[in-house]
């Protein structure tokens, strides 16, 4: 609920920027992009061996779940911070992203978490004739126990 309430604090600053010929760069809040950079640093320790197209099982609940876990909540955090910014906003903090090589990591950690086949598991009860499913056609149901 606090994060679509926090780029309105950017909109009233926004009006103190210029017309400037440098490129302007503004950052997400600074909590959220320290957290950001220490799950980056962290993630690219356990997947730097691991090339794009192969595909490595992460087992629930070890650490390294926990921690792409985190990742990539963070990472919805900042799209819901993106989402409620207005599209000047969004400008200034897709610049600082890339300046940052944020979203080139993320990609780089998206492509290496990507499983080999997407292909979703559902209920064996399913009639097997039917389109198949994969984890980009249905929607993840996680049950915290």
């Amino acid at each position: 609920r606090l994060m679509p309430e926090l780029p309105k604090f950017d909109d009233e600053d926004l009006k103190s920027y210029g017309d400037e010929e440098e490129e302007l760069a503004l950052s997400p809040p600074a909590a959220l992009m320290s957290v950001l950079t220490t799950q980056e640093l962290l993630l690219e320790n356990i997947l730097e061996c691991i090339p794009v197209g192969k595909c490595e099982d992460i087992q629930p609940l070890s650490d390294e779940f926990c921690l792409v876990l985190g990742y990539l909540l963070t990472w919805k955090l900042t799209l819901t911070f993106f989402k409620a910014a207005s599209s000047q906003l969004r400008v200034l903090y897709s610049q600082y992203l890339r300046r940052t090589k944020s979203l080139n990591k993320l990609l780089y950690h998206l492509f290496r978490l990507m499983p080999e086949s997407p292909v979703f598991s559902g209920p064996a009860s399913e009639v097997p004739n039917k389109e198949t499913k994969t984890f980009f056609t249905e929607e993840l149901h996680l049950d915290v126990k």
